[in-house]
């Protein structure tokens, strides 16, 4: 009889590791999905590149353009709209005190979101925040180059990249 308590949680412990295996299936699924959707777009539209701020590298190239860099405030608190920052080095966007980009924003984290140059190209990068960054109103997943006109959303704050 004593081993009816030790079967029934042996019993409720399979069940248990059972369901975290079909939520770490289900997860891995669903990351899999997101994956195969970002690669299948390889061609360039109009429509999907104006839906989701990505460009495609197959789109025929434009002269590079030479302009420095910067992002304009458009709405943040404690910050002017209508400012430029140059981001020449590159920017650091955050709450925390060792941001370039210092947001008074309840929404962003510490080290929210960071601004990187290769090349020619600046890309923008979310640091592993809590509430995300918005690229041209679509959610950033992964490091995207940015674009003159696109748009970032941290929160409440609102910024526009230009050259």
């Amino acid at each position: 009889m004593e081993l009816e308590p030790v079967s029934v949680a042996l019993k409720f412990g399979f069940l248990a590791v059972l369901y975290l295996f079909l939520l770490w299936v289900a997860r891995s699924a669903l990351k899999d999905l997101r994956r195969g959707t970002e690669a299948a777009y390889t061609g360039p539209s109009a429509d999907v590149e104006g839906a989701t701020g990505m460009h495609s590298a197959s789109a025929p190239s434009t002269p590079p353009q030479r302009g420095r860099p910067k992002l304009r405030v458009r709405t943040a608190a404690g910050l002017a709209a209508g400012s430029a920052y140059d981001l020449t080095e590159g920017a650091l966007l955050g709450r925390g005190d060792q941001a370039d980009i210092r947001l008074e924003d309840g929404f962003a984290s510490s080290q929210h979101a960071r601004l990187v140059p290769q090349g020619d190209v600046m890309v923008l990068e979310d640091l592993g925040s809590t509430n995300g960054t918005y690229l041209n109103g679509e959610p950033l997943r992964g490091a995207q180059p940015l674009h003159p006109g696109d748009m970032i959303r941290i929160g409440d704050s609102e910024f526009s990249f230009e050259r």
